[in-house]
């Protein structure tokens, strides 16, 4: 530390309200006097010596000016620079500030040491154009910068950093006949924008950064470039020159366009009528570029978020859905619309024996690459649980506790369809998620009311893993849509508001399943995609409808008491859409009989099978496989027997009934005659 540290002001500085500095680039402190700390509106216990202290004075954009400033000073051989900036005040308003620092060497020339001064320049900068020049046409451009600068600060791409410059005229505005802007790409200047369209040089729009062009240059020396007239302009850039000299620029104001401490781009202002750029003006178009170079970057990084955490989302998701007989189906997904706002949105096809299929859509909780890390986890155990032959409600439980089981604090809202595609019956459960729609072949749109329980991951937690489930037939033509809520959920609007909108929307919108997805994003779209979605539309398909009934199949695996229920309510509606209600109850009794014994009497699952049979008369069959190859036999109950009347209830309610060995195992059927 020199011996003469800290250096001691003049006396007349105070009286002219200046403040003094002494900064020691060896140990890093800079020593302000108490006037110094008085034009920062600093109070000097909360200043350290440090320069890092003063952060909270010196805004963002304004503290990176004034690093690459003394930085430039630093390294050329300058002894002296000066700057204006603005400091923002204990109370949030914004004043300019005035610096000149000294920059001391030692023999070497190496700098170790800054001796400068500070003053409030509010008043200087407000003051009449008589006094300091400061004339109404400056005053007129430090508000366009000013305007400028908020408009950027929404800006959350590139596109949006070049719409905010071009927005309400601000070059115009500025006195500029055009603008072009350049980005640096692996040691070129990508041109990204040009205005107007006819000021665009053929050949420009990748260069070099060692080629001799002005935004090259500037990008290089990380210095405005100032030139102030036509000739000025065609001796130093001929080549340029030659090209756009119809455009009758008078003077061009090139600017780097730096954010931690390097090059990104450059901007480039042209003028017509224009004779020279005074201090002032110069001054606000560095302090212009500098709030263009923070807005740029910080878009460029929001784009490379969004697009690493869209990709991994995108691979989290099914890559094809497959072709499923007697369906079509349309699926779309549309993340959130910048930044790291993607979440665990989902959606899911399963191709299940006996031609069924199911259906999946989901929402892991939160908007980040965490969130979507989860969900491809859940999609996958979800997929493996269904495609096994579970029972829809075992398929969510056992989704509960495997994401409760995770070393994640997340949970999910989803509903599984099991739907037969033959019957036209679904198996619906849903988990906190919201209720599915159906549009009917005639266009109209109805929710279907699905009883529900509670999110996966906080149902295991809580030991509630109850999913009621609730059947429905679909017709054929009819089409079912699940859809997480960044599709209905909108600002402050209730979320049944949504549902009954969407439904609206359904209702008007094309038949076609395509269109009426792409109809659905564009809704999202317009709203401004500030949440992710995913959406899945499942038809079932007129011309694969069966004719007098079809087949189901279920898979019933012990101590399973859900599977159980579950076969039940498929039984029950599967007769009723076949047109054999009046036979229902006595179907339904026969099945959960040989149900029953299956599980109890043999070690393995039990598999039902629904099928129609047509002939001389229409035939309601019943299968039930177990893998026992051991036959049932009738046996005496007895008065007080609680068993053993089994076969006998099928004897008496079937019209006719067998057993058939199935390789390993065997299958008891029954045969009912309907209308």
């Amino acid at each position: 530390m020199p011996d003469d540290w800290p250096a001691h002001p003049d006396r007349s500085l105070q009286l002219n309200r200046m403040g003094s500095f002494d900064w020691d680039l060896v140990t890093g402190l800079m020593h302000l006097d108490e006037a110094a700390l008085d034009v920062l509106d600093t109070d000097p216990g909360d200043y350290d010596g440090r320069p890092a202290s003063l952060a909270p004075r010196v805004p963002p954009a304004e503290a990176t000016r004034l690093d690459a400033l003394v930085s430039n000073a630093l390294k050329s051989e300058v002894r002296n620079y000066g700057a204006y900036f603005r400091i923002r005040c204990r109370d949030g308003t914004l004043r300019w500030t005035h610096t000149q620092g000294r920059v001391m060497r030692g023999p070497d020339g190496r700098p170790f040491r800054i001796i400068g001064i500070v003053r409030d320049a509010t008043e200087e900068l407000s003051h009449s154009a008589e006094r300091l020049g400061l004339d109404e046409e400056r005053r007129r451009q430090t508000s366009v910068v000013e305007s400028t600068t908020a408009a950027l600060a929404h800006a959350r791409t590139v596109r949006d950093v070049i719409d905010a410059l071009g927005d309400a005229h601000g070059l115009e505005r500025l006195g500029s006949m055009g603008m072009v802007m350049g980005l640096v790409e692996a040691g070129r200047i990508h041109l990204v924008a040009e205005g107007p369209a006819e000021s665009f040089v053929p050949g420009t729009r990748y260069t070099r950064i060692d080629e001799q062009y002005p935004m090259s240059e500037v990008v290089r020396s990380l210095q405005p470039l100032f030139i102030e007239s036509a000739e000025e302009f065609a001796g130093a850039y001929p080549d340029l020159w030659s090209k756009i000299s119809y455009m009758r620029v008078s003077a061009a104001a090139y600017l780097p366009l730096i954010a931690q401490a390097r090059p990104i781009g450059a901007l480039g202002l042209l003028y017509q009528d224009k004779d020279g750029f005074a201090q002032e003006e110069r001054n606000l178009l560095v302090a212009l570029g500098s709030s263009i170079a923070q807005s740029l970057q910080r878009a460029m990084l929001l784009e490379q978020e969004h697009d690493l955490a869209e990709g991994l989302q995108q691979a989290m998701l099914p890559r094809r859905i497959p072709s499923v007989p007697g369906a079509e189906i349309e699926v779309r997904y549309r993340s959130a619309r910048m930044g790291q706002d993607i979440g665990g949105d989902w959606y899911d096809v399963v191709p299940l024996p006996g031609g069924r299929v199911g259906a999946v859509i989901g929402d892991v909780q939160g908007h980040d690459t965490h969130a979507a890390a989860v969900m491809g986890q859940l999609r996958i155990v979800l997929r493996a649980y269904a495609a096994e032959g579970h029972a829809p409600a075992t398929v969510m439980a056992r989704a509960s506790v495997f994401l409760h089981e995770l070393d994640t604090e997340r949970f999910a809202t989803c509903t599984y369809v099991e739907a037969d595609l033959s019957t036209g019956v679904l198996q619906l459960v849903r988990a906190g998620h919201i209720d599915p729609l159906i549009r009917s072949r005639d266009g109209d749109c109805r929710r279907v009311r699905v009883s529900g329980g509670m999110p996966l991951g906080l149902s295991a937690e809580f030991g509630r893993l109850e999913y009621p489930v609730t059947t429905v037939e679909l017709d054929p033509g009819e089409t079912l849509l699940l859809c997480t809520d960044g599709l209905v959920e909108q600002p402050g609007a209730d979320l049944d508001d949504g549902i009954e909108l969407l439904g609206s929307l359904i209702r008007g919108g094309p038949a076609e399943l395509g269109p009426l997805a792409d109809l659905l994003c564009g809704v999202v779209d317009e709203r401004g995609g500030d949440d992710d979605m995913a959406l899945l539309l499942l038809r079932r398909e007129i011309a694969d409808a069966p004719q007098g009934g079809g087949r189901l199949q279920q898979h019933v695996a012990p101590g399973d008491p859900e599977a159980l229920v579950a076969a039940r309510h498929m039984i029950g509606t599967a007769v009723r859409a076949w047109g054999a209600r009046e036979r229902t109850d006595e179907i339904e009794l026969v099945a959960d009989e040989l149900i029953v014994n299956a599980l109890m009497h043999t070690d393995g699952p039990a598999i039902v099978t629904l099928r129609v049979l047509q002939g001389t008369q229409r035939r309601l069959r019943v299968e039930v496989e177990d893998r026992s190859s051991a036959l049932p036999r009738r046996r005496e109950a007895g008065e007080a027997g609680v068993s053993g009347r089994g076969l006998m209830l099928v004897d008496r309610l079937a019209d006719v009934w067998g057993v058939e060995s199935r390789g390993s195992g065997k299958c008891v059927w029954c045969e009912f005659v309907v209308a």
